[in-house]
């Protein structure tokens, strides 16, 4: 067998335009349903061959986890169960989507070392395939690997692909806090007078490339059983600047803006910058092609 000796991947981060929980399942997840986006913020993931033992994860990032914690490291490991290809391999994370901010760092970089993995042995795995360990590993890894815009829905890795998000700036902020994801479902099995998302008229909006229509449609039913004061503080300060709607991504805690003025993005910008420690400028990602 022939590998190539390393690889960089690109694991780019997500945000959910909409978020629904609609119930729970027979199996005991909550039963969601979701419209995902994946951005061009993302982490550099470095897969390099070495001569033996298990894998090695390393990082910029002092706190990540480099042991069978860190879901870059259980990829690794699902993909030498299923395939049977067992390259010993360092993986070198470069941390740039904030831990813990609902952005899907940690599935990304698992989905990155699944791709990195097929193309290094040449096993020439199919996304679904890919998709189908991913599932294993968690439930947005199956998104991070195909990317785009999709529904998800199931526990959010049964994915239906949509129309591209039209282009637009994306402004990302996350507050100096974490939000337990576990503790996220408690809080909304227990709330009341929930807003859900219009999630049909946002996929009609994406089929007509109509952004202040999606934008309108946008909601994150966390936001009503969990409110955070920062949270909407930095809706706030988005809004202020122009943006045409601010919600919250996945659990928690990181709010995004969408603008389509590009001197109001920096504006906004700077102001989130005097109250949350991690922000970024982006844009909407295109859906991967092949595996």
């Amino acid at each position: 067998m022939t590998v190539r000796k390393n690889l960089c991947m690109r694991a780019y981060g997500k945000i959910n335009l909409t978020l629904d929980i609609l119930g729970r399942m027979e199996n005991g997840y909550h039963e969601v349903e979701m419209i995902m986006q994946q951005v061009s913020l993302y982490d550099s993931v470095q897969i390099s061959e070495k001569t033996d033992g298990p894998a090695e994860i390393s990082s910029n990032c002092p706190w990540l986890p480099s042991d069978g914690r860190n879901l870059a490291y259980k990829a690794a490991e699902a993909f030498a169960r299923a395939t049977g290809y067992d390259v010993p391999v360092k993986i070198r994370i470069g941390k740039y989507i904030p831990v813990a901010s609902g952005l899907a760092g940690g599935s990304s970089d698992a989905a990155a070392v699944l791709r990195g993995l097929n193309i290094l042995t040449k096993a020439g795995l199919s996304t679904e395939e890919l998709c189908k360990i991913g599932r294993d590993i968690g439930s947005d890894v199956p998104f991070c690997i195909t990317g785009g815009t999709a529904l998800a829905t199931g526990r959010g890795d049964e994915l239906r692909p949509l129309p591209p998000m039209p282009d637009c700036r994306i402004l990302l902020a996350k507050p100096r806090l974490s939000v337990s994801t576990p503790a996220a479902y408690a809080e909304f099995d227990r709330a009341k007078n929930i807003t859900h998302p219009d999630t049909a008229s946002c996929i009609q909006a994406l089929e007509h490339g109509d952004l202040a229509a999606l934008a309108a449609g946008m909601h994150n039913v966390f936001e009503d059983s969990s409110p955070i004061p920062e949270v909407e503080k930095l809706k706030q300060i988005m809004k202020e600047h122009g943006a045409l709607c601010a919600n919250m991504s996945g659990s928690g805690p990181t709010v995004f803006g969408i603008f389509t003025d590009e001197s109001a993005v920096l504006k906004a910008r700077a102001a989130c910058r005097a109250c949350a420690p991690f922000v970024f400028y982006c844009r909407p990602a295109a859906r991967r092609r092949g595996g």
